[in-house]
């Protein structure tokens, strides 16, 4: 099987992962093909020390950071009132800030990150985020920014992206258990 023919095999998928941090076809679409240009230039890179899909995934996580270097300006952070977040906290929480019922049981999350299906859900429940609140929880979590470089590069106090890091998890943890944790439970 050619290189060429294995790139070909995980575009999808880095499609997508570019799609839900940069919310923009275009610009994922970019990201992905400067992504496999920089793997046709120098194969040799790889050296098989680690997965193709992990290597390609680390050489996108570079591009997507230029691109979102490149379109600060472009890039316009919507207001979050209105998102629905202040309702899911009212749901979620009791006045005295402890959860309104405890967390379902979900077992081993280190194993559930080996499974496939897994990260597909996962990915989903990603998407769904509103776009300023997925960009904020991707950036921190998948493309490993620090708080300061995520607040420099989108215009945030830490306290605006600590706010919007907390609402990402809890949407994210309402979400594995609707359709994941909850899935597996009912099993």
């Amino acid at each position: 099987m050619t290189i060429e023919h294995e790139l070909a095999q995980h575009r999808g998928y880095l499609m997508r992962f570019a799609r839900l941090q940069l919310r923009n076809d275009a610009w994922a679409e970019d990201a992905v093909s400067d992504t496999m240009l920089a793997a046709l230039a120098k194969p040799q890179s790889f050296g098989n020390r680690s997965q193709l899909k992990t290597w390609l995934v680390g050489i996108l996580k570079h591009k997507v950071l230029d691109i979102l270097r490149q379109r600060r300006r472009e890039v316009a952070l919507t207001d979050d009132e209105g998102d629905g977040s202040e309702e899911l906290d009212a749901l979620m929480f009791k006045a005295d800030g402890h959860f309104q019922q405890a967390p379902a049981d979900w077992g081993n999350p280190e194993q559930e990150l080996e499974s496939r299906q897994f990260l597909a859900v996962l990915d989903a429940c990603a998407g769904k985020l509103p776009a300023a609140m997925g960009r904020v929880f991707l950036m921190r979590e998948w493309l490993e920014l620090d708080s300061e470089e995520i607040c420099k590069e989108l215009g945030l106090t830490p306290t605006h992206l600590y706010v919007q890091l907390h609402r990402a998890r809890l949407r994210l943890r309402e979400c594995l258990e609707l359709h994941w944790f909850g899935r597996v439970a009912a099993q």
